[in-house]
């Protein structure tokens, strides 16, 4: 990976990046690889040497940092661990993933990860990715320690929190920490997730080093909206309703009452937003991006 500093930050900006040191161990993947896309995994390994970032896009992985750093400083009871990488095989895999913070209370295992984040991913619900990496990590406790799951959640430490808008609405975090219950799996489901996951990439993996072929990146790993079909009235710019179906919009405009001239729809265009929206660290070398934006184009 190469580094830009195209913004001029101080050097400790840069010595940060530079010297980080995360590493997945002796495995062959890590938990957040495992939940991810193959062809995103297979991309960043061939393109190490290639791929280059600018320090400014690593600054919340610097707060990132911080918070764990700080919250493993702190002196634990004989009940926490902090911060325990473990490993587990699974078809010839060695799976790794590293937990923040795990405590027993009246015999079972409470795991709760740090996460820095914005407002949105809270007010928006639980991210699908959180709670498959907490049951992820539950199941390599119980597989590795053979103790029992009490509950998963999230310490949302929300870098974006406004103590204004907390006194206004009602929805909003009140404070710039939530607490989030996640829902718990039981085993047969967790190790079956595990495993299919594992067969996924395993698979992509042959099909790249044998047949020099890569898999293609599905709708969900792609973040997909899917198109939108706005009923809009003319000389307004806001959506008068929004339907996912285009006959939906169609029978609204038939059922509305108004002047057939009062009334349009408007289609907004569905997208990619991880590969449109630069949210994907190897779109520039990716093949099925590259041929979607030609088509685009014609």
């Amino acid at each position: 990976m190469k580094f830009t500093n195209n913004h001029n930050l101080p050097e400790s900006f840069v010595n940060f990046v530079r010297a980080d040191k995360y590493s997945r161990g002796d495995a062959d993947i890590s938990v957040t690889q495992l939940i991810d896309s193959p062809r995103v995994r297979l991309l960043r390994n061939d393109k190490a040497d290639e791929m280059e970032t600018d320090v400014s896009d690593r600054v919340w992985s610097l707060f990132g940092t911080a918070v764990h750093h700080v919250l493993e400083s702190t002196n634990a009871s004989h009940a926490v661990t902090m911060e325990e990488r473990l490993f587990m095989e699974v078809d010839g895999w060695k799976l790794s993933g590293a937990i923040d913070h795990q405590e027993i209370i009246d015999g079972k295992v409470y795991i709760t990860d740090y996460k820095v984040t914005s407002v949105w991913s809270v007010l928006l619900g639980t991210k699908r990715e959180w709670e498959l990496q907490q049951n992820i990590y539950a199941q390599m406790v119980r597989e590795t320690k053979g103790l029992e799951i009490g509950g998963i959640r999230i310490c949302a430490i929300i870098r974006d929190w406004s103590r204004r808008e907390a006194q206004f609405k009602p929805e909003y975090p009140n404070a710039p920490v939530a607490i989030i219950d996640l829902p718990l799996w039981d085993e047969a489901m967790a190790h079956t997730y595990i495993r299919d996951r594992i067969n996924v990439h395993q698979d992509a993996q042959v099909m790249w080093d044998f047949e020099e072929a890569e898999v293609e990146c599905d709708d969900y790993e792609r973040w997909a909206k899917k198109d939108v079909f706005a009923v809009m009235k003319k000389n307004q710019k806001r959506a008068v309703k929004l339907f996912d179906q285009h006959n939906d919009a169609i029978q609204y405009l038939k059922d509305s009452g108004m002047n057939s001239d009062a009334l349009f729809i408007e289609t907004r265009k569905g997208e990619y937003t991880r590969c449109e929206g630069d949210y994907c660290s190897v779109s520039e070398y990716c093949t099925q991006f590259a041929t979607e934006k030609v088509l685009k184009e014609l």
